[in-house]
């Protein structure tokens, strides 16, 4: 395990430099900067601020700057928010994602394990297709479909939540439904197509001839072996609510990262964007290192290295 978590951090340094490096000219490259949508600024005071800023220099120069920031763990000031730094803005709205996720992982996984075991307890009956085909319209509406058919039906007709904010119960419900329905039919799908893989192997027919009872050879027997797709899914499903946070959290105004990127990118805020793009690489490597870590305890055959 100490080797695997080694190779992993010095692997790490090599991605986050191509990340750091490709955020940075792709910001460079796109039209406009941070100080164009200023009406009131006149050429001088934007001559100002860039150089207060060191947007004046060579391109390359300004490259070198970042990355020796980086080192030294200076993301840079937000040219959006001149009194707060990128990291003092990270650190303050990412428990805010990390909640939201949260929320919407663990209704992804609960409602999809329930059904994804149903379905395949209960194949080619009546509970294997209904779920399933509602799995099959959960993954083709994305969550800018679903986040404003929720928001019409249950906060702007029926009045049951909260259309905006992250204060109360009410606000919570329809954000994290809208962000975890969709990854719940990917597991229930995943789910349901692992235990079938099990429940057909030869030690569970043994199980079953000695008399074992259905939840017995699920629990005791299937659902280790059953559960590993679902547990090799949950590094792209980590990757997808960090990415699929960005639209619920502009949709539904909650004061997250996603909607500090949302407008960073508008307002052409170069630190805070690749600050945030830097933050999320660091977190989706972690997640992966965690679930091959959770893979290794899952089924011994495979090994560390």
């Amino acid at each position: 395990m100490l080797r695997l978590i080694a190779k992993r951090i010095v692997e790490t340094i090599p991605v986050l430099f191509i990340v750091a490096t490709l955020t940075f000219f792709m910001m460079k490259l796109a039209p406009g900067g941070p100080f164009d949508a200023e009406k009131a600024t006149t050429p001088e005071i934007k001559a100002r601020l860039e150089a207060q800023y060191g947007l004046n220099l060579p391109v390359w120069r300004q490259y070198v700057n970042y990355l020796g920031g980086l080192a030294h763990g200076d993301l840079g000031p937000s040219f959006k928010y001149p009194d707060w730094t990128v990291r003092e803005l990270l650190f303050d709205a990412f428990p805010v994602s990390l909640e939201l996720g949260l929320y919407a992982l663990a209704i992804a996984f609960t409602l999809g394990l329930l059904a994804g075991l149903v379905a395949a307890v209960r194949k080619n009956t009546f509970w294997d297709y209904f779920p399933m085909s509602l799995a099959t319209l959960g993954i083709c509406l994305p969550t800018f479909v679903t986040g404003p058919l929720l928001l019409l039906v249950f906060a702007l007709m029926l009045h049951w939540f909260n259309a905006s904010g992250w204060e109360s119960g009410r606000d919570v419900v329809l954000p994290a439904l809208t962000l975890g329905l969709y990854y719940t039919a990917y597991v229930a799908r995943l789910t349901r197509a692992g235990m079938l893989e099990i429940l057909n192997q030869d030690f569970i027919r043994t199980a079953r001839a000695k008399g074992a009872g259905e939840w017995r050879q699920i629990w005791k027997h299937s659902l280790r072996g059953g559960l590993l797709p679902v547990v090799t899914f949950i590094g792209p499903a980590i990757s997808g609510l960090v990415t699929g946070s960005l639209v619920v959290e502009t949709i539904f105004q909650i004061p997250g990262l996603g909607r500090y990127f949302v407008m960073a990118g508008f307002n052409r805020d170069y630190t805070m964007v690749m600050g945030t793009v830097l933050f999320y690489a660091v977190l989706i490597i972690v997640m992966n290192l965690l679930v091959d870590i959770v893979q290794v305890w899952l089924n011994p055959k495979l090994r560390f290295e």
